[in-house]
């Protein structure tokens, strides 16, 4: 059985993170260095105009290759929050530098000099923007938002700046074309890098004309305003919206460990003395299915159900309609009848047509047994005399009691089992049985990590 040092939580995250941007080179670069783009790169003609700042002036631990132990960690504790923007205006420069030599490379293109270098290109912006991702995903305060506000736009802008440059892509397109007659023969995994990144060129517009590709770019970089937009407003309104319970008479039918979390959550929210269900999943969920106060349980249920969409500066109704128009725009401009089309080309569904088949064909069979549920649910209620028709704010308190009366199974019996620490021993063991893997934590210090409660 192999031994794997745990490096810690953080590290498998940015590992994912970074795995996820290798998945394509839209996670590239965006402007040329301040001395201007290398010879033959790609001008404004050719591609979207991609606006960053200067490049840091000192070294950023953000771009520099991962050092230490276990071939390298994160640099957390070496920057701050102000750090990550210009590391990304650093990141993006050199990778965009890097794509305008692998397109004017005077030599044949071939699959190493073409393919194989823009996977080896970006590799400094990958490494700045697995930090960005731990840093929005998990540690997204005011100022994180507002770097993630002005860098977003900046991303898109890259991808478009790389997928558009016509030189570029005619590589791509030649080595795509040659790709059954090289010697030696493409190995199978080549063989798909190559579609992966010819198909990526085309679903992205390099095939447009002049005019399409500068709309196109234009539509991609308003869509990721919108969708940080989107997920900011949400963010917001989980972070400010509670249901306070003021008086003990409120917390009838909640458990003792939930209790104790609402009591945390309003003293963390100035409200010592009192219990508050914050507006998210993990805080929602358990109150629905405890609480015995009925008018509670609908005020958290609305409230939850209601983030960004409560008419106020966090509002996302426009932000959707915008949204949609402007994917339906794109969808057009490549070609495609509707956005679902380019969304699901390359998905198993394949087709809108076939996906909805699919959902029908479990539609009907999930209604039927939903009304089930709710029946037997109504009929608890009415054997209670509680005089109400089951409605969605009820749907987990009643479910907990349909579970009781059937089962004899209370989830605060099976609680004590699905704690986290005994959760994360599961994994590990599942690991272990099928692998063969043994993880041990490091306790020296030796990897750095972005938050204290990260092990």
């Amino acid at each position: 059985m192999r031994s794997i040092q745990l490096r810690s939580v953080v590290v498998g995250s940015v590992a994912l993170l970074s795995f996820a941007f290798l998945g394509g080179i839209a996670g590239c670069a965006a402007q040329p260095p301040a001395d201007g783009p290398p010879a033959h790169a790609p001008t404004a003609s050719t591609v979207p105009t991609v606006v960053a700042s200067a490049a840091p002036s000192a070294p950023s631990p953000l771009l520099a290759p991962w050092s230490g132990p276990y071939g390298g960690v994160p640099p957390f504790g070496r920057f701050t929050v102000a750090d990550i923007k210009p590391a990304l205006d650093g990141g993006i420069a050199e990778n965009l530098a890097e794509v305008g030599r692998i397109a004017s490379d005077p030599a044949a293109p071939t699959f190493d000099n073409t393919i194989a270098a823009l996977e080896r290109s970006g590799l400094a912006l990958q490494r700045a923007r697995a930090a960005y991702g731990v840093y929005t995903s998990t540690m997204s305060d005011d100022a994180m938002q507002a770097t993630e506000r002005e860098v977003a736009p900046k991303l898109a802008a890259l991808q478009d700046a790389i997928f558009q440059n016509a030189q570029l892509f005619e590589r791509v397109a030649a080595v795509y074309a040659a790709r059954d007659r090289v010697t030696p023969a493409l190995t199978a995994e080549q063989q798909r890098l190559l579609w992966l990144h010819y198909t990526g060129f085309v679903r992205q517009g390099a095939k447009l004309d002049e005019a399409s590709k500068k709309k196109l770019a234009e539509l991609n970089q308003r869509l990721a305003s919108l969708f940080t937009t989107f997920g900011q407003n949400v963010l917001a309104e989980e972070g400010s919206q509670m249901v306070l319970l003021e008086s003990e008479a409120d917390l009838a039918g909640l458990p003792t460990n939930l209790r104790e979390s609402a009591a945390a959550a309003a003293a963390s929210r100035g409200k010592p003395g009192q219990w508050a269900i914050v507006n998210t999943r993990s805080s929602v969920d358990p109150f629905l299915t405890y609480s015995s106060r009925r008018e509670l349980r609908e005020r958290a249920w609305r409230m939850f159900t209601s983030r960004g969409d409560n008419r106020d500066a966090h509002d996302n109704a426009q932000t959707i309609t915008e949204i949609l128009k402007l994917r339906a725009e794109r969808a057009k401009l490549l070609g495609y009848p509707t956005f679902a089309h380019w969304q699901l080309e390359q998905t198993m569904a394949k087709t809108p047509e076939r996906a909805i088949a699919l959902m029908e064909a479990v539609w009907k069979p999930a209604v039927l047994r939903v009304k089930e549920e709710v029946a037997d649910m109504q009929a608890v209620a009415d054997k209670e005399h509680a005089k109400i028709r089951i409605a969605p704010w009820d749907y987990r308190f009643y479910s907990e009691k349909v579970r009781k009366a059937k089962y004899d199974l209370d989830q605060n019996d099976v609680k004590p089992y699905l704690q986290l620490e005994k959760l994360r021993e599961g994994m590990f063991w599942v690991a272990g049985e099928l692998f063969g893997l043994r993880f041990e934590q490091v306790t020296d210090g030796s990897v750095p990590v972005y938050h204290p409660d990260v092990r």
